[in-house]
């Protein structure tokens, strides 16, 4: 159990420490509330304990801050005699309990091991809570490869905390999915999930759209309107495509963000709002930064929390569930029977590169399953585009019946992977395990049980 003692006598700051260590946890200090705040959001603390009246930051402020940055640990104040009126406050600001200064040892861990059982408990209420959430979240949500199962993972554990992400990757990749997943896991899904494609509106209607407007604040404004971030009070605002956003709308968002205000268009009053971001582009935004084109001070503002979603080409092992996610969706939609896909047609699946990634399959398996005139898809019913790919070294087109094994074909894809990755490489390993998106060690292994060495 992780404690922060914050207070800004020396001599209480050493007599809780010792207390605390003997009974085997781990203490850290702070002499004054700011400096406190910085060690308790550092080091993720589980209880905070925290003096009252300090300078710079009393306790109050303390956990004022503490709450509005993300800090989840149990609060408990310490108190001298005749200042318990300020406890009692600190306690409907948040504060789990207080303890009145002198203080017993046996006080002391009375009070703290209270405050560990009920903080086992939440954490436990937590897990219990994102299991159901996980265990019923979009089901469109396919994940078997290694550099997906890292996105997802830390999805959910940005998924409880305030802060911004940043979803990255190509068109088609899934970036809404791993934003409303976030959504849902977080303490907000019972709130509103807004999305909004920031490249899909006009850029003269975007600040009104975003902020909203008062009647008359211009030409055919004849009704005041309320914007998506008002729309997604509680909630999440999803600002897809947010490279499209014009230069001039930058500075807005990035004054949104930072004051937790808006004001709509025509209207001289600010509103204060209540929304998590959660931004996705597949633009190198970076590399905007550095031309010029967007703002870096908003880039790192949206960049809190980066996710980033390999493409599908780097993730042969999730094709054929997905095809199959794809066909029972497609069969519940259409009134359709198709059972599967033929041996021949997975294997051009397998072979193609998916420039349009996760979303241009799903179009690819609702065309031929409209077009499947047999219990399973064939490689005629495939657009021309996929059936043209060259499929030789991934898996023959005839194959005997005991050779139908989707985790053979996938296998033989990996091992084709790393074999081109290789020779794009000239032999260079690192090089090739940044390619395959794998780790340097993982694909040693895969070269030495491929026999690619």
């Amino acid at each position: 159990m992780n404690i922060v003692v914050i207070d800004d006598e020396a001599g209480v700051r050493r007599t809780v420490s010792m207390i605390l260590e003997d009974e085997g946890y781990d203490v850290s200090t702070a002499s004054n509330g700011r400096e406190g705040l910085t060690q308790a959001l550092d080091q993720s603390a589980d209880i905070v304990l925290c003096d009252v009246k300090m300078p710079e930051m009393d306790g109050l402020q303390f956990i004022d801050a503490y709450r509005e940055e993300g800090g989840d640990g149990l609060v408990v104040t310490m108190t001298a005699y005749g200042s318990v009126e300020m406890a009692l406050e600190a306690m409907k600001r948040g504060a789990y309990d207080y303890i009145a200064k002198p203080f017993s040892a046996d006080s002391i861990l009375l009070t703290l091991r209270k405050a560990e059982e009920r903080e086992k408990l939440r954490r436990e209420i937590g897990r219990l809570r994102r299991q159901v959430k996980t265990e019923t979240r979009n089901p469109s949500l396919v994940v078997k490869s290694p550099s997906m199962v890292k996105a997802v993972e830390l999805a959910e554990k940005v998924a409880p905390h305030p802060s911004t992400v940043l979803v990255t990757g190509e068109s088609g990749t899934g970036k809404e999915v791993i934003a409303r997943l976030i959504h849902t896991a977080s303490t907000r899904a019972d709130k509103p999930f807004v999305p909004v494609n920031c490249g899909a509106i006009p850029e003269n209607l975007l600040e009104s759209e975003l902020f909203g407007h008062v009647r008359g604040a211009f030409t055919g404004a004849e009704r005041d309107r309320v914007g998506l971030f008002e729309e997604a009070t509680g909630g999440t605002l999803f600002l897809d495509e947010i490279g499209e956003l014009p230069t001039s709308l930058q500075v807005k968002l990035l004054r949104a963000l930072q004051d937790r205000e808006i004001r709509r268009v025509g209207e001289s009053v600010s509103r204060r709002v209540d929304v998590r971001i959660i931004s996705a582009t597949a633009r190198d935004l970076q590399k905007e930064v550095e031309a010029g084109s967007f703002r870096s001070d908003l880039f790192y503002r949206l960049n809190v929390v980066n996710i980033h979603l390999p493409p599908l080409r780097h993730r042969g092992e999730e094709i054929p569930l997905l095809v199959q996610h794809f066909l029972a969706k497609c069969n519940e939609a259409l009134g359709t029977d198709v059972e599967g896909v033929e041996a021949t047609a997975m294997n051009h699946l397998l072979a193609y590169g998916w420039p349009g990634n996760v979303r241009e399959l799903e179009n690819v398996i609702e065309r031929a399953t409209v077009l499947a005139d047999t219990p399973k898809i064939s490689a005629a019913q495939l657009p021309e585009s996929v059936q043209n790919r060259d499929s030789t070294g991934v898996v023959p087109d005839s194959l005997p019946e005991d050779e139908l094994s989707v985790k053979k074909r996938a296998a033989a894809l990996e091992k084709q992977l790393i074999r081109r990755a290789l020779e794009i490489t000239g032999g260079n390993r690192t090089r090739a395990s940044d390619l395959l998106d794998l780790s340097y060690r993982a694909l040693l292994y895969k070269i030495r049980d491929y026999g690619l060495d």
